[in-house]
């Protein structure tokens, strides 16, 4: 795992990093489930085909979320399981996925076992310094298995980034570097010398252009606000004042009607895990 300062360990935070990070994905999922987490609709088109997603294959769904991604697999046929470290997002995704198997725990420790899964998925759950969740998909993926995984890009388009810079703007100091280390994903090539550390065969790389749409400035605000990155801060400044900082950061992305649409660079990295010598 590449740290901030440039140093390289195969270490998975502790357990208390991972529990803080759903606390802060949950503190409004309602808002997420039915606000944000459409945005992943043009890259679930994009990975759901290229890993292999079709009826009976047994997919795991990391960072899963309040189970978008779950509910499309299973509309295909999938057998699916998922894992997110926010119990509030995991209890909205088992009311929407009843059948599935969803857990709360962490995905650098896998309540699985070895060779367990046909593919992997994780959308905007593994990004830069988490080196140790892929070596964890790897070891319970079957040989000859598939995962995919994507994150934002480098745009254009990139609304997000005004809005997470008034995020962070008004969250307190440390908290940016901490983001910076997970959006180093976003760079050709890191992705992929992730993968490949991990024991993974790099497929390809792609990318989409994600799209959201909300009516009005309250919708607005309630989706973005719902986001992880919102957290430190609404703890630190308050909500007022983040929302009128975010509120102007995404006033290019309001149209004639009132709309704003919310559109950001989407790139996404397949891989395969190699056959294992049958001799």
């Amino acid at each position: 795992m590449n740290t901030s300062d440039g140093t390289t360990t195969t270490q998975p935070p502790a357990s208390g990093t991972w529990r803080e990070a759903g606390v802060a994905w949950g503190h409004r999922a309602d808002d997420w489930a039915c606000l944000f987490e459409s945005y992943s609709s043009e890259m679930l088109a994009a990975l759901f085909p290229r890993i292999g997603v079709r009826p009976g294959i047994a997919l795991l769904d990391i960072a899963c979320g309040s189970g978008m991604a779950v509910r499309q697999a299973m509309a295909e046929g999938a057998t699916v399981s998922g894992i997110d470290a926010s119990e509030e997002l995991i209890e909205v995704a088992l009311l929407r996925n009843p059948d599935a198997d969803l857990r709360v725990g962490s995905m650098f420790e896998l309540p699985w076992e070895d060779d367990r899964f046909d593919a992997v998925v994780s959308v905007n759950g593994i990004w830069g310094g988490c080196a140790p969740a892929l070596a964890e998909a790897y070891r319970v993926l079957r040989p000859g298995g598939t995962i995919g995984i994507s994150f934002w890009g480098t745009g254009p388009p990139l609304d997000l980034r005004a809005c997470f810079k008034a995020f962070a703007g008004l969250a307190p100091e440390e908290h940016i570097g901490s983001m910076k280390r997970l959006n180093n994903i976003a760079f050709p090539g890191v992705a992929e010398e992730m993968l490949e550390s991990s024991g993974f065969e790099v497929l390809e790389r792609g990318a989409r252009t994600s799209t959201i749409e909300w009516p009005d400035a309250e919708i607005a605000w309630r989706a973005l606000s719902s986001t992880g990155p919102a957290v430190p801060a609404l703890r630190h400044t308050g909500a007022a004042e983040v929302r009128r900082a975010v509120l102007a950061a995404i006033e290019s992305c309001r149209d004639r009607r009132g709309v704003y649409r919310f559109r950001n660079d989407h790139h996404f990295v397949i891989a395969r895990r190699p056959l294992e010598d049958t001799e």
